[in-house]
């Protein structure tokens, strides 16, 4: 029985510790803004949008700072004009990148007590189950991904927005000239290589962790 009970808490404890590395992968990647700096010279957005590279940037960083976990303040780009439902895009669009925040800060303080508990209890397979669960989820969609992004990123946004506000007229609302979807799929690799080295962490250090007790190296 007490076998059964520690299977299944650890098996919990991986699935905290999985969603940790996600949500901690999702949030840095869409705060990188040099990832976005790169690919506008790497895309040539400026020479496709009509726009120059400064002020590509100050509507870019006024985006990235409206999604910030702790800012209240409206949306308000310096020189694109918005349309009432680009606006409302544009919240939807916030309360995703909140959820992560939040879940974010939610998962690092339960994998604290998680990591306490079972290093007490000198146990490691949950950092292994985690280490499985951001192989298998990555792998999966990755797949997808590589066959037919396309097809991935109008499916996501018809999951997850129950309108279609996502699609921009670019004459109501030019910002849609500077977020080319080949950037929001570098964004989904970064996402994807930033998991799968979560991954490799929680198996080296279920290993460590796996050394340490069999040689009684921990002593709690």
């Amino acid at each position: 029985m007490h076998r059964f009970y520690s299977y299944w808490a650890q098996l919990i404890g991986g699935m905290i510790v999985c969603l940790l590395i996600i949500s901690f992968s999702v949030t840095l990647t869409l705060n990188f803004r040099p990832l976005y700096y790169a690919d506008i010279q790497h895309l040539h957005i400026a020479e496709l949008s009509g726009r120059n590279e400064e002020d590509i940037r100050q509507n870019y960083d006024a985006l990235i700072d409206y999604n910030s976990l702790f800012n209240h303040e409206p949306l308000k780009f310096p020189t694109c004009t918005m349309s009432e439902s680009g606006r409302r895009h544009f919240e939807e669009v916030k309360k995703i990148f909140d959820l992560f925040g939040w879940t974010l800060i939610i998962t690092f303080g339960l994998t604290l007590i998680v990591t306490v508990r079972f290093v007490r209890k000198k146990e490691w397979l949950w950092l292994r189950i985690a280490g499985i669960l951001c192989i298998v989820l990555p792998a999966f969609l990755g797949i997808i991904v590589t066959v037919n992004w396309e097809y991935v990123f109008v499916t996501f946004h018809q999951l997850v927005f129950n309108n279609d506000y996502w699609l921009f007229n670019p004459t109501t609302d030019p910002i849609i000239n500077i977020l080319p979807d080949v950037y929001f799929m570098h964004c989904t690799i970064m996402i994807f290589v930033l998991v799968m080295a979560g991954s490799l962490l929680c198996f080296i250090f279920s290993h460590l962790l796996y050394l340490f007790i069999n040689f009684n190296w921990i002593k709690i």
